[in-house]
């Protein structure tokens, strides 16, 4: 079986409010350890009305708290938007509370607009410290020296495993030098998930964390008894992101019987560049996709968003999703899969 995770924005959907959201996701969490799901992560977005997860690490400790084996981490932790020993203590924290169990993801994007950045006091150059951010956190995390006058406390001695994630090749080269494991958000931003890989494999360096490269692509998925009934659940996630498009931010909708009205021509064009990697249908119909999609990409590891209105919805494609994956294994290409 190809390790299968999943990325939860922890939507928030019309007519609710955080207070429902959270325990939905620790529900959903709790469903897809049992169907053997790899990890589970949370993102950190803020000033978005419609996700739940801004305190990502307060999330972790929540899901992590109510589960029993799944791992738990972020997807991710945007660095440029804290200070890494404030990051370390965080997750040093959590990995002591739940030994074993917990990652960190790290974007470098800050993960809102910029009137919200300067509300979290995050420099416009922050995000030119990345790397040395990265290196910080794993001095940190390391096991202390003797002399070293700055400890993380929890944190020291946890080596809670880093990941890379990105949208770019940017992220893809940072991942490679550093000889760690990378995500890439190709279900919302798929146009250089092909480059990105390639660049990824060609560059990495084995490390103490990782000895052979281990990419995990994001997409999206959405799994229904019927064709039909999927593609009209999918339009909660089409609305969703026509409303990036417009610049838009709100409360998850429910979904509609024809998205053709809901969008204009301009803005299905390019919803449908951002959900290339949208892979929505039956079993039947998903499985042939992924398989496609594995074969292409040779990934080592699925990481799977799915944003359906109702809850009832989502776990049965999460459902239908684990039984898809057992299946999966022998479509990866050996040699892409080892590259």
């Amino acid at each position: 079986m190809i390790p299968v995770s999943v990325l939860d924005l922890v939507p928030v959907r019309q007519g609710e409010t955080p207070v429902q959201a959270l325990p939905r996701a620790l529900d959903l969490c709790q469903h897809v350890e049992r169907w053997g799901y790899q990890r589970y992560w949370v993102a950190e977005h803020h000033n978005m009305v419609g996700i739940a997860s801004s305190a990502t690490s307060v999330v972790i400790g929540y899901l992590a708290g109510g589960t029993q084996s799944i791992r738990i981490g972020s997807g991710g932790i945007m660095l440029p938007n804290h200070a890494p020993l404030v990051i370390a203590e965080q997750f040093g924290t959590l990995a002591s509370l739940y030994p074993g169990r917990i990652d960190l993801g790290l974007g470098r994007a800050p993960g809102t607009d910029q009137l919200t950045m300067r509300a979290l006091r995050v420099h416009p150059g922050a995000a030119e410290h990345f790397t040395d951010d990265i290196q910080t956190l794993q001095y940190l995390f390391d096991e202390p020296q003797p002399d070293q006058a700055i400890r993380a406390v929890p944190g020291a001695s946890t080596h809670v495993p880093i990941w890379i994630l990105g949208s770019s090749t940017y992220g893809a080269q940072v991942a490679a030098h550093f000889g760690l494991p990378y995500g890439f958000a190709s279900h919302f931003a798929p146009a250089e998930l092909d480059a990105a890989l390639r660049i990824y494999r060609a560059r990495f360096k084995p490390s103490e964390q990782l000895e052979r490269s281990w990419a995990m692509p994001c997409v999206s998925v959405l799994v229904a008894d019927t064709d039909r009934e999927a593609r009209h659940l999918f339009t909660s996630h089409q609305q969703r992101v026509t409303d990036m498009v417009r610049n838009r931010r709100g409360l998850l909708a429910p979904p509609i019987d024809d998205i053709e009205q809901y969008w204009t021509p301009a803005e299905k064009a390019a919803a449908s560049r951002m959900l290339e990697c949208a892979f929505v249908g039956s079993p039947d119909t998903v499985r042939g996709l992924l398989q496609d999609f594995l074969q292409r990409t040779g990934a080592d590891e699925l990481m799977v968003s799915c944003t359906v209105f109702e809850h009832a919805a989502r776990l049965r494609s999460y459902e239908l999703l684990a039984g898809i994956a057992q299946e999966l294994e022998s479509a990866r290409s050996p040699a892409l899969a080892m590259a």
